[in-house]
């Protein structure tokens, strides 16, 4: 007749352990969780939101995962602010404003109140940063048209630039030769 016994390792078998049994596996996992962390932090700054999601999807346990991001955050190794502040340092360097900085820190799970607020501390200049971009990309030469003056605006827009802002570049260079007279 055949064995009909569960392999050894089946997750029947873990349950009846005694749980000093399962607290090396822990350790491992949580110590597995952080040098995951560490590496990832070693290669960019990252919320703790998104740090969480990542090591997430790594399978690790919400468990332990909290554990040591409440361990790396009091070891300082990951924090919001630096995550902020080079992040906003970061994406106007690429040349996107004020407005596309805010909505992708809302997505890298950081409050409203505290991406403003760095906003708001970041000294940039957000009127000259529009300016650099509009040239980069369309050159030193003024709008001909009004349509072409809405397509770099459109632009401007999309790159994440106030109204306020894209109306003082436009109007530099509408006043440098734009003839909107027919």
């Amino acid at each position: 007749m055949r064995d009909r016994r569960k392999p050894f390792g089946s997750p029947e078998d873990a349950s009846s352990l005694p749980e000093v049994d399962r607290a090396p596996d822990e350790q491992s996992e949580r110590k597995a969780v952080e040098i995951t962390a560490v590496r990832l932090l070693a290669r960019r700054e990252h919320s703790v939101e998104e740090l969480r999601r990542k090591l997430s999807v790594r399978g690790y346990s919400q468990a332990s995962i909290e554990t040591v991001l409440a361990k790396l955050e009091a070891k300082r190794l990951v924090s919001d602010d630096r995550f902020i502040t080079s992040f906003i340092h970061h994406h106007a360097q690429r040349g996107q404003g004020p407005i596309r900085i805010r909505a992708e820190l809302r997505q890298q799970g950081i409050a409203a109140n505290l991406a403003d607020a760095a906003l708001d501390e970041a000294e940039i200049d957000w009127v000259a940063q529009a300016r650099v971009v509009h040239r980069r990309k369309f050159g030193a030469t003024p709008p001909s048209s009004l349509s072409e003056r809405a397509k770099q605006a459109r632009f401007l827009q999309y790159r994440g630039f106030s109204s306020d802002q894209i109306r003082a570049v436009l109007k530099s260079d509408t006043d440098a030769g734009l003839d909107l007279d027919p």
